[in-house]
């Protein structure tokens, strides 16, 4: 079933785009590279802070992809679908596998504001101490660092230095870094999103300049997924007032929250048979997408 934007649809998709030379323009020295990038956040920032764009949707997006790195990094085959299943279907006491955990990490630091708890709780291994530790902002050589890609690329090559096989811990503590640094509430995943492997291994300038381009590439793809996901949240905002199932509100925020739900999850629904029901007509009416192709064993997700 297909569907005609509604004029409300069409103004949210208004948001702002990151300018082409951004992207585009071939940065021949590290200073033009550390101005694109500093630009590219100040975009960003101007972005997630519209009431319009479903920030938690988005950082879970954005966690799922940050997931998938990590764990191609890692040399395991998983990839995104693989991870929704990995944790999509758990009961208590079951554990997700190597990939799932990787992904259960990137899923606990953006539920809540990010603090040494809310790190320490997605990197369990770690102590708190270690964490603020890393987290103070000084390079290897003990300098305090200032600006934000510079106390980035310090906490990661100490992080690397410390523990140098494990890529999830240092890159999660990189963007909780980031998001301390400029003020945001929470982690947005956004650091790992283009880091290849052989990046991990600089250090000093190398890396500083590494997260610069990291930074540009990584904001381009999160402001193509807010545009996406602010368009596809007012379409599932304009048709829930048709939706007369009990516990349909609390359904529906579920669904603007996660990257993806499975039907047994929906418990302010009757039963699992209704929240099936109810997944499917979301479906019918444009407003979720069935993410799997399976007939059984399904997850949903805006």
């Amino acid at each position: 079933m297909t569907y005609q934007p509604t004029a409300i649809e069409d103004d949210f998709k208004k948001l702002p785009k990151l300018p082409s030379w951004v992207t585009s323009g071939r940065a021949e020295t590290p200073e033009d590279v550390a101005f694109l990038s500093g630009a590219a956040l100040a975009h960003l920032h101007l972005v997630v802070a519209r009431p319009d764009v479903p920030q938690d949707l988005l950082r879970a997006r954005l966690a799922l992809r940050a997931a998938e790195v990590c764990v191609t990094h890692s040399g395991r085959p998983e990839r995104a679908a693989d991870l929704r299943d990995a944790v999509g279907f758990l009961q208590p006491g079951d554990h997700a596998g190597p990939a799932g955990v990787v992904y259960q990490s990137w899923q606990r630091v953006i539920e809540r504001p990010v603090s040494i708890k809310v790190i320490h709780r997605a990197l369990p291994d770690l102590q708190p101490e270690q964490i603020a530790t890393w987290l103070d902002g000084c390079d290897p050589r003990g300098a305090r660092q200032g600006a934000p890609i510079s106390r980035v690329a310090g906490v990661l090559q100490t992080a690397l230095a410390d523990r140098p096989r494990d890529h999830t811990e240092a890159v999660l503590l990189a963007d909780a870094t980031l998001a301390q640094v400029l003020g945001w509430s929470h982690v947005t995943p956004l650091l790992g999103l283009s880091f290849k492997r052989g990046d991990l291994r600089k250090s000093d300038e190398g890396l500083r300049l590494t997260c610069h381009q990291a930074m540009v590439a990584a904001v381009a793809e999160a402001t193509r997924l807010a545009t996406d996901l602010t368009r596809r949240a007012s379409r599932l905002r304009a048709v829930a007032p048709k939706l007369r199932a009990r516990g349909a509100e609390e359904a529906v925020s579920q669904l603007l929250t996660q990257d993806a739900v499975a039907p047994t999850s929906l418990t302010s629904l009757r039963s699992d048979r209704a929240a099936r029901r109810f997944c499917d007509r979301l479906v019918d009416l444009g407003a979720v997408r069935e993410l799997t192709g399976r007939d059984t064993f399904r997850l949903y997700g805006v």
